[in-house]
């Protein structure tokens, strides 16, 4: 942007330009590779020229009001702009650091969350199955190389049913502790299919905090903050 104006017979440089360009300390405002520091001395240097053209116009041939009215318009946008994303820029920054903080918290606690994957531990594993109506759930559980190890029925009751698994297949082979997926297929009274949701509690044992948002390690998969549904303190 330049701050030559009418009604002027000398040459006047440009206030960006005119600005020191050595020894001058740099802030850039995050995010958009603009040297703040420069564009406040640029204002400055441009106020500093503006003044000097009013004290020096030619009295018979008037400065353009309109024109350098425009120029310091121009300029206070920017200003105000840059002022808005450094102030972003630090909200965004503190929003961060709560959120590891509180994802922290959580390293240790019994959760709840929504999910078809349990822990089979100690030869236990146990689902907790949510049915909106009394409906015939069938039940197929699979090892985490996809390989089918249970099938199974049960009778679900309008609200939340617990499933526990021994671990044993239907051959009564016992499984290794590990991580297994259930399926749940129910349908009501008249054969119509029921929508059923699966929450597994576990212990948050990990927290990842390079991720935005932080992820919280539970029964070896990863979940957000945003999807815990309860805490109990103390452990299952």
């Amino acid at each position: 942007m330049t701050s030559i104006l009418p009604g002027m017979g000398n040459t006047v440089t440009s206030a960006a330009a005119a600005a020191p360009s050595s020894g001058a300390t740099t802030d850039t405002a995050s995010g958009s590779g603009v040297n703040t520091k420069t564009i406040a001395g640029n204002f400055q240097t441009f106020l500093t020229l503006l003044t000097t053209q009013l004290q020096n116009q030619d009295p018979t041939n008037p400065l353009d009001t309109n024109q350098f009215t425009q120029q310091l318009v121009e300029f206070a946008q920017v200003e105000q702009q840059l002022r808005s994303n450094d102030q972003l820029a630090a909200l965004v920054s503190l929003q961060q650091a709560v959120q590891s903080t509180q994802a922290l918290n959580f390293v240790g606690e019994n959760v709840t969350v929504k999910s078809d994957t349990a822990q089979l531990a100690n030869g236990s594993a146990t689902w907790t199955m949510s049915s909106p109506k009394p409906s015939s759930a069938t039940l197929n559980i699979s090892n985490s190389s996809g390989q089918l190890v249970y099938s199974g029925t049960m009778t679900l009751q309008a609200g939340a049913n617990t499933f526990k698994w021994n671990g044993q297949g239907n051959n009564g082979t016992q499984w290794p502790d590990g991580t297994y997926t259930i399926a749940v297929t129910a349908k009501d009274s008249s054969g119509q299919t029921v929508d059923v949701s699966t929450v597994v509690t576990g212990i948050v044992n990990a927290v990842d905090l390079t991720k935005n948002p932080p992820v919280l390690s539970v029964n070896g998969q990863n979940f957000t903050v945003s999807q815990i549904q309860s805490v109990s303190r103390g452990g299952p």
